[in-house]
């Protein structure tokens, strides 16, 4: 058998790059591969080095650069030791594109039976995104603004809902990305830019302004405008990571208004849990499938492309061109034979 991977092998250039797959060791699961997510916002900044020298990202793209991890499959053969897993479980882990994946039992987690492959892939976002509303220390009633409705937003938007807030004011110049959000928990929506939007959210927050804004857009210039969006004491949450930090800039509402600036990334949550901070990756995508499972929370509705991996330079060229039409973007493994 070969390995395929999907893998950057310069600016814009991606190919399929296939290794031999080995016997899993007595230690070891071996995973085919069913279904895959692209992070729009994470692999078209590495695509296109959409990053400045010198920055983390410009220490983490070597090429060729392996990308993407939010995997999901079945279990195809066990190590002798392996008791946790058996051949055809169905499995999520955080692994690059890719057909095979061999790894250990600890970093897999089961697929709940109510939750198909396509959903499971979110697991690795939904972390993301479930970590930042945890540090932003929400309560009942809270009025929020999501700047940015791509994927971390959309989920972003269904999260804060679930936890009570009042009012969850979404932003974004792209039409198709507010009638996402609307039907996932934003009770208004503003197709306009955050500095645009600022009259608006003082009109709806009864001049007060939001108790927490998420600025989740990854683009530097954003993050001052929506520094004027919280209110007194409020939280602004950066959830974004933007490849030109050097050009995110504070401004006087965050002395003048006391605000809360807070950063959240996906390196945040502890490797296990412990009773002091109980919410590692694992428990938090258990949680997700729940949700999922429950009916709590939808992701199937966000797919809007599908493609089989030998259309990978198809697929980013799209989101290079076209991201704001597109938004869950999934590779189908099966589609390789």
């Amino acid at each position: 058998m070969e390995n395929l991977r999907i893998c950057f092998t310069g600016k814009h250039e991606v190919q399929l790059l296939g290794a031999p797959v080995d016997a899993p060791q007595p230690q070891q699961v071996l995973v085919q591969t069913s279904k895959t997510l692209i992070s729009t916002g994470t692999e078209t900044i590495c695509y296109g080095r959409l990053f400045d020298p010198g920055t983390h990202w410009d220490d983490w793209v070597k090429y060729p650069f392996a990308t993407g991890y939010s995997l999901v499959g079945h279990v195809l053969a066990v190590g002798r030791a392996v008791t946790d897993f058996k051949e055809g479980d169905r499995v999520a882990i955080r692994a690059a594109h890719q057909s095979f994946v061999i790894t250990t039992p600890k970093d897999l987690y089961h697929i709940p039976a109510e939750v198909s492959d396509e959903d499971a892939t979110w697991f690795r976002l939904a972390t993301i995104a479930q970590n930042g509303v945890r540090r932003a220390d929400h309560k009942l009633g809270d009025a929020v603004v999501v700047v940015g409705l791509g994927l971390l937003g959309q989920l972003v938007t269904q999260y804060t809902r679930l936890l009570g807030a009042r009012q969850v004011i979404a932003i974004d110049p792209a039409h198709n990305r507010l009638v996402m959000a609307s039907a996932h928990g934003a009770t208004t929506t503003l197709a306009m830019t955050v500095e645009a939007a600022y009259d608006e959210v003082m009109r709806l927050t009864g001049d007060a302004g939001a108790d927490v804004v998420y600025e989740i857009t990854g683009a530097a210039p954003v993050f001052a405008a929506a520094l004027r969006l919280p209110r007194r004491f409020g939280c602004l949450l950066l959830l974004g990571d933007t490849g030109k930090p050097a050009s995110q800039h504070l401004t006087p509402d965050v002395i003048l208004k006391g605000l809360r600036v807070v950063g959240a990334h996906d390196g945040n949550p502890p490797a296990l849990s412990t009773d002091h901070a109980p919410w590692s990756h694992r428990k938090m995508a258990e949680l997700f499938f729940s949700y999922l499972g429950r009916g709590d929370m939808r992701v199937s509705d966000l797919v809007t492309h599908r493609y089989a991996p030998h259309q990978a330079a198809e697929a980013y060229n799209m989101l290079m061109e076209r991201r704001a039409d597109a938004m869950g973007v999934i590779f189908d493994w099966t589609q390789l034979t």
